[in-house]
């Protein structure tokens, strides 16, 4: 959309295309055309079962329908009702009981978490720092609210975490601005289902420190923390919250965009919560009143009902631990596609960008439209991003998970000669 007619571009590019919804859309014409068995549509970021039909938490889905009409009816506070807000930090850390002092605020989604920190962390006109895979989103939400988003390469040629790249972006962007936002989706990160090992955190939180040295520069560091729930066994991939819970340094403040869409199967009822953890209560307080503040000034109030909801899960442990076992069962499924993907790729010479769990695997490729078009011609939909194609096997039966990577690998050969 080059020119307006009486909008305002505002340095936003609106092209109207969303990779991921056209995707959907292409595949939604192919299963009305041919029928839902005979399509792979692997661009949902939900889970569904080999019917693919959603699959909803069953303890959610009868807690739903237990709420008086007051309680999804009545507006919440602005910050979320403070029974939600605690247990949030009893769904973020679980067993963990952070040093460190820790606020959260409501937010429509992980979305708005996102949101909200953009806001309140950089300034107008400045950089935000995130992976080359990244939840193209990112780039949407720094549009909307005059920010830009920076990348570094995720991956060295070996696949392995590039902390030099990260590293060389940091300094380059303090060069020209005195504050930092850092973006990181991590565990089963969207679209690798790459996970930050605690090494890397290391790594990560020592190129910060040492930026930190300047006392004229600020960093926040945020994890967006959407998947992990779908990661794997809890405690264990939580372990990073200690690292954003140690001694840092008094200028760099650790956040964390929580969202009840993939762990509690609440995708359309748009609830989650930004936190920070920070040694010092006036900058909790601070993070607070501003983000409560973002809120009032753009989407008002949550949802209520999610906030009912987790409440009473948290609150109560034998409900909590039925719904953790739920959870348990859909993670397993989709842990058994994941691991069918990536056997029959290995077995098809079909290059992946490293998985280690999740709802999405990523393929490396160099024109992954095209890729993408000869794949649709075979009624198999995949979201073609900047770098490679990206698999939702969250969405895929595991019966088709088997049999996509041979057919992905062909295209990719017809294509483009590969993906090596």
């Amino acid at each position: 959309m080059a020119d307006f007619i009486m909008a305002q571009g505002n340095a936003r590019t609106i092209t109207g295309v969303d990779k991921i919804f056209t995707a959907s859309s292409k595949a939604k014409e192919l299963i009305a055309r041919y029928g839902k068995e005979k399509v792979a549509n692997s661009t949902i970021g939900a889970l569904l079962d080999d019917r693919g039909e959603l699959m909803i938490l069953p303890t959610v889905a009868e807690l739903l329908k237990e709420l008086s009409p007051a309680e999804f009816a009545e507006y919440a506070p602005i910050a979320g009702i403070p029974e939600y807000l605690e247990a949030v930090r009893t769904a973020v850390f679980e067993s963990y009981r952070p040093q460190s002092a820790v606020e959260a605020v409501a937010s429509p989604g992980g979305t708005g978490a996102i949101r909200n920190a953009i806001e309140n962390y950089t300034r107008r006109g400045e950089l935000v720092l995130t992976a080359d895979w990244f939840w193209a989103p990112y780039r949407t939400i720094c549009q909307e609210i005059e920010r830009d988003l920076a990348t570094f390469a995720l991956f060295t040629p070996d696949f392995r975490f590039n902390l030099p790249a990260l590293e060389a972006a940091v300094r380059e962007i303090l060069s020209k601005q005195d504050r930092l936002l850092l973006i990181l989706n991590t565990p089963a990160h969207n679209p690798t289902g790459y996970t930050l090992t605690d090494e890397d955190w290391d790594g990560i939180l020592s190129v910060l420190r040492t930026a930190c040295a300047d006392k004229t520069k600020q960093i926040a560091v945020l994890a967006d923390i959407a998947y992990m729930d779908f990661a794997g066994e809890a405690e264990r991939f939580r372990s990073f919250l200690r690292k954003l819970d140690g001694d840092l340094p008094s200028n760099l403040i650790s956040l964390i965009a929580f969202s009840m869409s993939k762990s509690f199967t609440l995708y359309g009822m748009r609830c989650g919560a930004l936190l920070c953890m920070h040694k010092d209560p006036a900058v909790a307080a601070e993070f607070k009143k501003v983000c409560s503040f973002s809120g009032r000034g753009t989407w008002s109030n949550c949802s209520r009902a999610p906030m009912i909801i987790l409440s009473r899960i948290c609150s109560d442990p034998a409900l909590k631990q039925k719904l953790e076992q739920e959870r348990s069962e859909f993670l397993h499924l989709l842990q058994k596609r994941g691991q069918a993907f990536v056997a029959a790729a290995e077995e098809a010479g079909l290059c992946l960008a490293p998985y280690q769990s999740g709802f999405f695997i990523s393929i490396p490729c160099a024109d992954p439209d095209a890729a993408a078009e000869h794949l649709h011609q075979e009624r198999i939909v995949l979201v073609p991003l900047a770098k490679g194609l990206r698999v939702s096997v969250a969405s895929l039966s595991e019966a088709w998970c088997h049999v996509l990577p041979a057919r992905i690998k062909a295209a990719l050969d017809a294509t483009q000669g590969g993906n090596k």
